[in-house]
């Protein structure tokens, strides 16, 4: 009977094992640890027990020390023994020796069989608790994947592969997004927290971490770092913008990150529900920053104060509704994006029908150059030749060569 139990106490120790995914040594240290505990609490002390236990088979072996003392003077059985008994093991033993003999465990009792077994429970689901916690407390701003469970009212329930729960809050939600139990989730890890050893993972759809991490997965040149990300600001469910900068002259980053006809970009406007996601190429100019920054919308004039951030746009009256966008949602984003507090205004400077713009002499100017000087307020042609040399010089901090062969196309241009 000794034995069938000796058994089944193994075989739930290996229960253990599997469900808790836990390696070999470790089960090993927790079932050594817990014999102790449990021998501790029935003797008040494990030092003189050693604890053994194979690996490979799963047999354990108590032995347990005990000092040779005279008969009449035997006070603590568990770490003494009288020399008549030691004598009845060997007949050579002597007083002051130590006897090593080997205890069963299930000879201590049924008591201390479910004391282990609770212990042994106790201290897995403890290390449980801790692997949970340090594994998703390391991977706090990436995303994961996950099945949705069940949906509250405050809270989306989502369950990891190994079955772990995790929280997705009602205002880390995109306000279109339908939940139904068993459908696959992606979100981004917010944040771990651990109160009184009870791990809680947040999720979250709404932060521009999220939309940053999936324009990663989407565009292998950042991870090659040919590419990188500067600034993504959302309103989530409405609107975005993402600011890319390239480190190579051969790479448009804006075209890499929205793919031949928009097919990277396209899975993660689905992905956050028909989201529209602008991409701007990122300057350390804040005037061209601020202009592209309000796309679709073109800028005329803008005027700059650093000192408290803030930009005055001029815009033709067609493009103010464009700059400001549903709602303001444009506008507040250029604003989150630059940095700069943007007042948007009228231009009621009516464009001379003969003027051209100045992208049509790209073949000509290179497209930077073009870019600063409508920085500036130079969309035309005919607005660069109104400026006076000196000024153009000044304003665009161009060179003085550079102004020269621009000024020469523009003119040529007209004279015929």
């Amino acid at each position: 009977m000794a034995k069938k139990e000796k058994v089944n106490l193994i075989e739930t120790f290996s229960e253990f094992k599997d469900l808790k995914a836990i390696d070999r040594s470790t089960l090993i240290s927790i079932l050594e640890d817990s014999f102790r505990s449990v021998i501790a609490k029935m003797y008040g002390t494990d030092e003189n027990y050693d604890v053994i236990i194979n690996p490979e088979t799963g047999d354990c072996e108590i032995l347990r020390t005990r000092t040779i003392v005279e008969d009449d003077e035997l006070e603590n059985e568990s770490m003494e023994i009288a020399l008549s008994a030691a004598q009845e093991i060997d007949a050579d033993y002597e007083v002051g020796e130590e006897v090593v003999d080997k205890v069963e465990f299930l000879s201590f009792g049924r008591r201390a069989v479910l004391n282990l077994r609770q212990t042994l429970a106790s201290r897995i689901l403890e290390l449980q608790k801790e692997a949970l916690y340090e594994k998703y407390a390391d991977i706090i701003g990436q995303v994961v994947t996950g099945d949705v469970y069940q949906v509250w009212k405050k809270e989306v329930l989502i369950l990891d592969e190994d079955k772990n729960e995790m929280l997705l809050p009602k205002q880390e939600q995109i306000p279109n997004d339908f939940y139904r139990k068993g459908e696959p989730l992606r979100a981004v890890v917010l944040r771990v927290d651990n109160k009184n050893n009870n791990p809680k993972i947040y999720l979250s759809r709404t932060s521009p971490l999220f939309l940053e991490r999936l324009i990663e997965q989407e565009v292998p040149e950042i991870h090659d770092g040919l590419i990188t990300i500067k600034k993504v600001v959302r309103i989530p469910g409405e609107r975005a913008k993402v600011a890319v900068e390239s480190f190579d002259d051969r790479i448009d980053p804006v075209g890499a990150c929205v793919g031949m006809k928009g097919a990277r970009i396209h899975g993660i406007v689905r992905e956050l529900r028909n989201e529209n996601i602008d991409v701007i190429n990122y300057t350390a100019n804040p005037s061209l920053y601020i202009a592209r920054a309000l796309s679709p919308a073109k800028v005329q004039t803008i005027e700059l104060d650093e000192e408290n951030k803030k930009a005055n746009v001029y815009l033709r009256p067609e493009d103010i509704s464009l700059a400001i966008g549903k709602n303001g949602n444009n506008i507040k984003l250029a604003t989150m994006l630059t940095g700069y507090t943007i007042d948007v205004f009228r231009n009621d400077v009516e464009v001379d029908e003969e003027d051209i713009y100045l992208d049509e002499f790209s073949d000509e100017i290179d497209g930077w150059i073009i870019d600063v000087l409508k920085s500036i307020g130079c969309d035309t042609a005919k607005n660069v030749l109104a400026l006076t040399r000196e000024e153009l010089i000044h304003r665009s901090d161009l060179e003085e060569e550079t102004i020269d062969d621009v000024l020469a196309v523009l003119k040529a241009e007209f004279e015929e």
